[in-house]
């Protein structure tokens, strides 16, 4: 085999590959093996037949397409391997060139190659200064979130009905004294002030008793998805069977030792660090997008329309697998939404420009830095990932290819990346950054 590159514009480069005669008539005789038993001869039964014989039926070129589909994926991978230095960023788009029997099996494949960049300022790059101080008030919020996730349901039966209760009722709905469509339900649990039903339905139920018959009188909204009781006064029937409340347990030692603390205090100061950390995590993230926004904004590359084409591909795929994960198919959502793959995947395009911007700049600091991943660090990495995955982390290597443990040595390098990039930012505060950019700064 052999291989000719030849670099097209805005980084994009036409393979000329070639494959032997003899390779060539190798994938015919594997084709002809493969699609002799599906084919009638007359005076032969199916895949008894010789190949020259089918070849004069059916044209010389009978086996040429399957034979092409067999060698040009392996002649391809072949080359790639090779020539290890065309960092190829795109899925190739293939031309056969030649093909004939005796003669060597010529294609091209016109690919995206990893463009170049020319980095601008990535050191001493202004971000946003983020408060990641956490008040009393919103460790008490959070705490107050923690009792009502742990609050019991308590059936009540010596009182009306208040804000924030569980009501079973029974309801029907009418619209000009006739009842609707799915305007009726039995033994409905709604919690007031849920605003789970339209307009001020719940509150009109407030300071009514169980087993009381009620009427309430609510108007649809005008853009009510069921056009035709858009906008329309209704009024419903409603019987309340029975009444629950939430009760939310006590903060006290005994509620805080079942979490695993001794006091009230230590569980205060665990949220305070929880939410802290959090607070950081936050601004942390939002400081590096701040800054590799920055640092692309005063860098030079020029994408490839095919590597953007590629990167938006990997996110419909990536798509599809969330959804799968959530019991619905790409073409189940395609038919729910109205949704279009062109669509979906220009739609994708600008999330994959940004992407790919992102890394192609953090791999360029990289390199300029000399940053890598040392052996201790994916090892330490492969543990984690291992603890995840409830696993030894020997097996889990074991378990890992070549392209896997690259990807994770890669990871460690953007980490490490972003962790010069904050490092060496300079944080403003956000009303000074907002005066420096009215003065044109």
């Amino acid at each position: 085999m052999s291989l000719q590159v030849e670099n097209l514009e805005h980084n994009m480069a036409k393979l000329t590959i070639e494959a032997s005669a003899e390779d060539f008539e190798k994938a015919c005789q594997s084709a002809y093996q493969k699609q002799k038993g599906k084919i009638s001869v007359p005076g032969f039964r199916k895949g008894k037949a010789p190949r020259k014989l089918i070849e004069k039926m059916y044209g010389a070129g009978v086996f040429y397409e399957d034979a092409a589909n067999e060698l040009i994926p392996e002649a391809y991978r072949k080359e790639l391997e090779e020539h290890k230095e065309l960092d190829i960023v795109s899925r190739p788009a293939i031309d056969v060139v030649q093909v004939e029997a005796g003669k060597p099996f010529i294609f091209t494949a016109e690919v995206a190659l990893k463009p170049p960049v020319e980095l601008g300022k990535y050191k001493g790059v202004k971000c946003t200064k983020v408060d990641t101080s956490v008040s009393d008030e919103e460790v008490t919020s959070k705490i107050d979130e923690e009792l009502d996730r742990d609050a019991r349901i308590v059936a009540i039966t010596d009182r009306a009905v208040q804000d924030k209760d569980i009501a079973n009722i029974d309801f029907e709905g009418f619209v000009d004294g006739e009842a609707f469509d799915g305007g009726k339900g039995e033994g409905h649990d709604l919690t007031i002030g849920s605003h789970s039903f339209i307009d001020n339905f719940e509150e009109q139920l407030i300071g009514k008793n169980i087993g009381d018959d009620t009427e309430v009188n609510v108007t649809f909204p005008e853009d009510y998805h069921e056009k035709s009781l858009a906008g329309k006064a209704a009024l419903f029937k409603v019987h309340i069977n029975s009444l629950k409340e939430r009760q939310k347990p006590e903060l006290d030692d005994e509620y805080v030792s079942d979490k695993g603390f001794d006091s009230v205090d230590d569980y205060k100061e665990d949220i305070k660090k929880k939410l802290t950390e959090r607070k950081e995590n936050e601004a942390k993230a939002k400081n590096e997008d701040e800054i590799i926004e920055a640092v692309i904004e005063d860098s030079k590359m020029d994408i490839p329309e095919a590597m953007e084409d590629t990167e938006a591909e990997s996110l419909v795929n990536g798509f599809a697998r969330n959804i799968a994960s959530q019991g619905m198919s790409l073409d189940m959502y395609m038919q729910y939404t109205g949704m279009t793959m062109d669509r979906l995947k220009d739609q994708m395009k600008e999330q994959a420009g940004k992407n790919i911007r992102s890394r192609l700049v953090l791999e360029a600091i990289g390199e300029k830095e000399g940053i890598e991943a040392t052996d201790e660090e994916f090892e330490e990495e492969v543990k984690k990932m291992a603890e995840q995955y409830r696993m030894e982390p020997d097996k889990l290597k074991d378990l890992m290819g070549d392209e896997e443990k690259k990807n994770v040595r890669h990871d460690i390098v953007m980490q490490k990346v972003c962790d010069l990039l904050i490092a060496e930012a300079k944080p403003v505060a956000e009303k000074k950054k907002k005066a420096a950019k009215k003065d044109g700064e």
